[in-house]
């Protein structure tokens, strides 16, 4: 198992590629014929990023292209029996990213020009949408076969000013006007296919285009992207064993690893369990449990809009919400919801059928790290990393079961860094050990519930329950006052760890703790 040398397929999106480089590749290619023998010709796909929908639509491309020697061995091989190929026009819109209007005109002319190569070009078709009719038309009467079209995350030009109305108009009418001959274009189409990140609909750029078929939330796609907990012990058992020799621990805890730190993703409801395939893949190459997606792209636009709706960090999981909700438009969102699902940061979790209520939470703890390291320096107005460096040793005392030092250890850490906005107001204490709380992997809870009120914030390692009490400008002494007073550790009585009680008092002007009391194994 040692000299095992398997090959992970970490940024590559191309089924060719993959398939001719030897690289481990999910067999993804039942679904493949599904959709394109049993379903509408008409078909659009939504996922995060990083979630394979590249890859989805380029094994899409090589199967009209009629590469059967690239399928050889896959699923697919045994229901396939024509081959035919089919004339593919796969347009990849990431690039026009970050793009203004005549950026975004040229990029798509440029996409045109490629592919008028192949089939010609009409010097009587001027514009974008005049010269992909016109491009599909010559495509069929030139080979006689009815062309194939794959648009890859065809929103990607919007996602940057979807919150910015003037720009939105402008650039979305672009894209309306490329897309807009797909309905008249309908006899001389085979099979049309999008992804992106937000639902086709929400844009309103397919107005016209009605008879798209939306498989993001069909149960019999639920596993089309992304690598399902099945999938990894099958088709990748050979990998869990070796990950597991490197690591001289069993492939059992290997399992376990992954799916605490990269599993958790469901699309919809009754879902298999779905893991990251980018942080998979790298995981399986470093034989380490990183985090790989959080890192791949810094999520500013989602700080800034956590900012603009005004949403603390414990109130990013355990959401319920309709599916309109989550799935709404982001360009008129009132809260955070529909971005943080459609981006992958929170996922469905469970759902009530009487009520068609869904739960959402994050989906792992990749995520929660992640998210939780960003929103850091917003509580304690220092850089990422001296307080990432801070919250290791931080990290220690609390898994050392000494709370003592913990806290004085973040009094003297508070103590010198530059002050931070919001430190008079007690609520941002409560969310700041929320999230150094979080950031140590441990069970964290606030405003928790009890026959007698409500604890400010409940934390659970492995071995002890702290109940702990919040003051701003008070002595810790009230504090204690009040969990003794309302005896909030009856309600935890039966936890089965041992309960302490923890009374913090924070001095708003110096910001930092000022003092604490600790009683501990009640």
């Amino acid at each position: 198992m040692e000299n095992m040398q398997r090959l992970y397929p970490i940024g590559i999106q191309t089924f060719s590629k993959i398939r001719e480089g030897n690289y481990l590749y999910i067999d993804k290619t039942e679904y493949v014929y599904r959709m394109t023998h049993f379903a509408s010709n008409y078909m659009f796909l939504s996922r995060p990023r990083r979630f394979g929908k590249s890859l989805l639509t380029s094994t899409l491309h090589s199967y009209f292209s009629g590469c059967k020697e690239l399928f050889k061995g896959l699923a697919i091989e045994k229901l396939e029996t024509e081959w035919t190929e089919y004339p593919v026009l796969h347009f990849d819109m990431s690039t026009a990213k970050h793009a203004g209007k005549d950026e975004l005109i040229s990029e798509l002319e440029r996409k045109l020009a490629a592919y008028e190569r192949i089939y010609s070009r009409n010097e009587e078709d001027i514009y974008i949408n005049q010269r992909l009719q016109g491009l599909i038309e010559r495509a069929y009467k030139q080979t006689g076969k009815q062309v194939v079209v794959l648009i890859d995350e065809y929103d990607a030009p919007l996602l940057d000013v979807v919150h910015e109305r003037e720009n939105l108009d402008v650039l979305r009418n672009i894209m309306r006007n490329f897309y807009s001959p797909l309905k008249a274009c309908d006899p001389y189409l085979r099979y049309v296919f999008l992804t992106g990140i937000t639902k086709f609909s929400q844009l309103s750029i397919f107005s016209e285009l009605n008879n798209i078929k939306n498989i993001s939330m069909d149960k019999t796609y639920a596993a089309i992207c992304g690598i399902s907990e099945e999938e990894i012990r099958t088709q990748m058992k050979e990998d869990v064993n070796w990950f597991a020799d490197g690591l001289r621990i069993t492939p059992e805890e290997v399992l376990a690893k992954l799916k605490e730190n990269y599993d958790g993703y469901h699309f919809t409801y009754p879902s298999p369990d779905i893991y990251n395939p980018f942080s998979l893949m790298n995981a399986f190459t470093d034989r380490e449990f990183k985090s790989y997606w959080f890192g791949s792209g810094t999520p500013t636009y989602l700080i800034k809009m956590l900012k603009k709706f005004d949403v603390a960090p414990s109130e990013i999981g355990e959401i319920h919400a309709d599916v309109t909700s989550f799935d709404a438009p982001t360009e008129t969102m009132t809260n955070i919801t529909p971005l943080l699902y459609q981006s992958g940061y929170i996922t469905i979790k469970d759902y009530d059928e009487e009520l068609e209520i869904y739960t959402l939470d994050i989906p792992n703890r990749e995520v929660r790290v992640g998210l939780m390291k960003s929103l850091l320096p917003n509580y304690t107005g220092s850089s990422a990393q001296e307080a990432i460096t801070t919250m290791a040793y931080f990290s220690r005392d609390i898994r050392n079961g000494d709370m003592d030092t913990a806290l004085r250890r973040l009094q003297t850490f508070l103590s010198t860094v530059p002050y931070c906005d919001n430190t008079k107001y007690e609520g941002h204490y409560q969310q700041m050990l929320y999230v150094i709380f979080s950031l140590l992997g441990y069970y964290v809870d606030v405003e928790v519930r009890t026959p007698r009120g409500r604890v400010d914030m409940v934390l659970r390692t492995n071995t002890t329950l702290y109940v702990m009490e919040l003051k701003l400008d008070k002595d810790a002494s009230s504090a204690m006052e009040q969990i003794n007073l309302k005896d909030y550790p009856e309600r935890f009585a039966l936890c089965g760890l041992p309960v302490v009680k923890v009374a913090v008092s924070f001095d708003c002007d110096r910001g930092t703790i000022s003092d604490w009391k600790i009683v501990g194994n009640i």
